[in-house]
């Protein structure tokens, strides 16, 4: 990609997308820009990619093609209100900030932007995330096909449209932590049997893993891939009963339905 890829903060997400790129060999470090308030974490990053370190967000904002915005949420408005008039007219700006809307990130920049939702998950810093890249209406899908590939140089992306957002939240922003307490729930049980704590989260671990997979590489319906798993009068039978009496499917759905419904309030408040 001949493009000049500049960052505006850059925490844990922001490390994890750019070493995702430079990974991915879609860009190389020296095609990319980077500000920090902190001179300290620049020159880290200098020294740990080979990344370029610029003096402020304006200077990134006036250098790169596109721009990642990544900074907190309760800053974003204000730092992107403060480049917008660095920007050139195809610049494409990719927020990376939780609740805050295109509209809200248009009236920030100026409608004549083009700019990118995107929300990436945690799985992103060991280069298995799945990212959402919402565009608005001057993205060209040229620029859309850019972003999608630079995101997938750290895992999965997929284009979806800004009313999807919500159950994006729900099924992909929150879900690491979903998928953090049954593993951590799988591990308990196990010690309850006996097994060393940290060969437990091992096991738990790597069976949702590779169940994860499972279902991404065979394209069978999960409901498949669990029923091979289930015997006769077996173990796994036994264990499944139990789960759809204690009721994990209505369990998932609603607190799924409860973290979609804090996304819509967040996003209008």
């Amino acid at each position: 990609m001949d493009k000049k890829i500049g960052f505006i903060g850059c925490g844990n997400m922001g490390k994890a997308i750019l070493g995702g790129i430079i990974a991915s060999g879609l860009v190389s470090a020296g095609q990319i820009w980077v500000y920090t308030p902190t001179q300290e974490k620049v020159d880290a990053l200098r020294e740990q990619f080979g990344i370029n370190g610029a003096q402020s967000a304006q200077e990134v904002a006036q250098i790169a093609d596109i721009v990642f915005a990544a900074v907190k949420p309760n800053i974003m408005l204000k730092m992107l209100t403060d480049i917008a008039s660095s920007l050139s007219k195809d610049s494409l700006v990719i927020s990376v900030a939780a609740g805050i809307t295109l509209d809200q990130l248009a009236m920030a920049l100026g409608h004549d932007r083009k700019i990118i939702r995107a929300m990436p998950n945690t799985p992103a810093l060991v280069n298995a995330g799945m990212t959402s890249v919402t565009p608005n209406a001057l993205v060209t899908p040229e620029d859309t096909a850019d972003a999608v590939n630079l995101f997938r140089g750290f895992g999965q992306a997929e284009v979806i449209s800004e009313e999807m957002i919500h159950p994006v939240v729900g099924v992909s922003g929150s879900a690491p932590a979903y998928v953090f307490m049954f593993i951590e729930a799988m591990a308990d049980a196990a010690v309850l049997g006996g097994m060393p704590r940290a060969q437990a989260y091992k096991f738990a671990a790597q069976a949702v893993m590779g169940s994860a997979r499972m279902v991404m590489e065979t394209g069978e319906h999960p409901g498949v891939l669990k029923d091979m798993v289930c015997s006769p009068g077996g173990t796994t039978i036994e264990a499944v009963r139990v789960l759809e009496q204690k009721g994990l499917r209505s369990a998932v759905i609603e607190a799924m339905e409860q973290c979609m419904a804090k996304s819509r309030q967040m996003s209008k408040s």
